[in-house]
């Protein structure tokens, strides 16, 4: 067990078996420690006790003591004293006051965690299969009144609920033929997938709709792809800055370079026609802080990083990235919680498991680079995409798509470069909820997207500490009972790997 501290805070953190003391990577610890107290130093200085209180550290077992007030009492009512005072402590601000709440939740259940008898956390710790099953499966053949405001998300609830499945190796035969057939109705006879029949195609629902049918990965559906038409849809969606629009007449963003470049890839129909200019569009966009925001000149954001450095790997382009910054941002995301948040100052989010947890997991691969370009050696290697004229062949697409494939066949390079037992217990302990489903954080109601994205970040993190990618994780790399272990993902497309190893084969060939 070890101990993440900010200000009089103590979390406790599961570290497993005594193998896996030490192990982690060089950007564990103390970053943890320094995130915090850099990104809300009034903070610190509001939970300091008065001067006349000599400071003390509440022992971990001991219940926290209540936030201060954003002011202390005044001596005398409306009095000189009580202005003076009032002037010297800053009033707290929403997400100051709102983290310590999270905190404090939070810590209440790591300390129950950590005040059990040894043979009862095997138990807290347990992943409840069933129940989530249970409920991802209900939610594929009913969902509530309420769920019409997701009427343009359709495609979005069978991926995240079927991908969820997947992970758990659970997925049910009977409903396999029905999601096939209702997202043929989703797809445009010009090209691409609609958030439901009838509706105007767009990238994201595309790219769900695709990773949906890779996921059942039988014949039918995948064959159920039309190709050429969804090639065609997306070079109308191709902008003439490089870079791509989520739909007819939409907003241009790093979301939508990936999600294209995801599915081109994935269908073996990604060219130089698709591919030129994106990379550039994507490091105008990387921040100097490190992290990648959706737009040139806007924040970092966890899921835009993502997305863009997924995207540079699939153009193999990633060395126009400053690979040093972008780890060291989104390292610093995760927080005393252990889970990760999605921006500088944010709270802590479920979902960002993945979105953080898979960037740092892809960049265990890139060390090679990271090296070179910390050596100023940078690569003046250029996919034919760059200044290609257009044209698309079948070879072209095999080069590319054989990307993605040689990608997840690397071992990586450097062990996990966030704390990645960490992040298993704040998964396990603070997501799950105990009728099923995973959530944002304690406090929060279960939804089937953070299900799916915590479930997603759950495997990245148990599969990060390997180096062989055909090996299975050590018992002390998985938290918690063993029949924990999820099934492995390919990182760059958030799908399963055996299913992406089918699809692979079938687009190939």
């Amino acid at each position: 067990m070890g101990l993440l501290v900010v200000g009089l805070t103590a979390f406790p953190v599961f570290r497993g078996p005594e193998e896996h003391r030490g192990h982690g990577c060089c950007l564990s610890g103390s970053h943890m420690v320094r995130r915090l107290s850099v990104r809300s130093p009034r903070l610190q200085r509001a939970r300091r006790p008065p001067p006349s209180a000599p400071p003390t550290t509440a022992p971990m077992d001991s219940p926290s003591p209540p936030p201060p007030p954003p002011y202390p009492p005044a001596a005398a009512e409306g009095g000189p004293a009580a202005d003076s005072q009032a002037a010297e402590l800053p009033r707290l601000t929403v997400t100051q006051v709102e983290q310590m709440k999270v905190e404090a939740k939070v810590g209440e259940i790591y300390r129950v965690l950590f005040g059990n008898a040894p043979n009862a956390n095997s138990l807290m710790l347990e992943l409840w299969r069933e129940q989530h099953v249970e409920y991802l499966t209900r939610g594929l053949k009913h969902l509530g009144p309420s769920f019409h405001v997701l009427d343009a998300n359709r495609p979005w609830l069978c991926y995240w609920i079927i991908h969820a499945l997947a992970l758990l190796d659970e997925i049910p035969d009977d409903v396999e033929d029905d999601i096939v057939d209702f997202l043929s109705r989703c797809q445009d006879k010009d090209g691409g997938y609609g958030g439901g029949p009838g509706q105007l195609p767009h990238l994201a629902t595309t790219y769900a709709a695709v990773n949906t049918l890779v996921t059942i990965g039988s014949e039918r559906a995948l064959s159920s792809v039309n190709r050429d038409n969804l090639y065609k849809f997306m070079l109308r969606m191709k902008d003439t800055s490089g870079a791509f629009r989520m739909h007819d007449g939409g907003e241009i963003d790093v979301r939508a370079s990936y999600t294209s470049i995801s599915v081109a890839s994935l269908v073996n129909i990604l060219d130089g026609e698709l591919a030129k200019g994106v990379g550039n569009y994507i490091t105008r966009c990387q921040t100097y802080e490190g992290g990648i925001a959706g737009e040139p000149y806007a924040e970092a954001h966890g899921g835009y990083t993502f997305c863009g450095l997924a995207t540079m790997i699939l153009l193999n382009e990633v060395d126009k990235l400053d690979l040093a910054s972008l780890i060291g941002w989104v390292a610093f995301r995760q927080g005393v919680e252990c889970g990760f948040q999605g921006r500088t100052n944010k709270l802590v989010d479920g979902c960002y498991s993945f979105w953080q947890g898979a960037a740092l997991a892809l960049t265990q691969k890139l060390m090679t680079v990271v090296d070179e370009q910390l050596k100023s050696s940078y690569s003046s290697k250029r996919p034919p995409g760059d200044d290609a004229c257009g044209t698309s062949s079948s070879t072209e697409a095999a080069y590319y798509a054989k990307f993605g494939f040689d990608f997840i066949e690397k071992s990586n390079q450097i062990g996990p470069l966030f704390h990645n037992i960490a992040l298993q217990q704040y998964i396990l302990l603070c997501a799950q909820v105990l009728d099923g489903g995973l959530r944002d954080k304690p406090g929060k109601n279960r939804d089937h997207y953070h299900s799916c994205y915590c479930l997603s970040g759950l495997s990245v993190s148990q599969y990060s500490a390997m180096v062989d990618s055909d090996a299975c994780p050590l018992p002390q790399h998985v938290l918690g009972p063993y029949s924990n272990l999820l099934e492995p993902i390919h990182p760059l497309y958030n799908v399963v790997l055996d299913k992406y190893h089918t699809a692979y084969e079938f687009f190939s060939s």
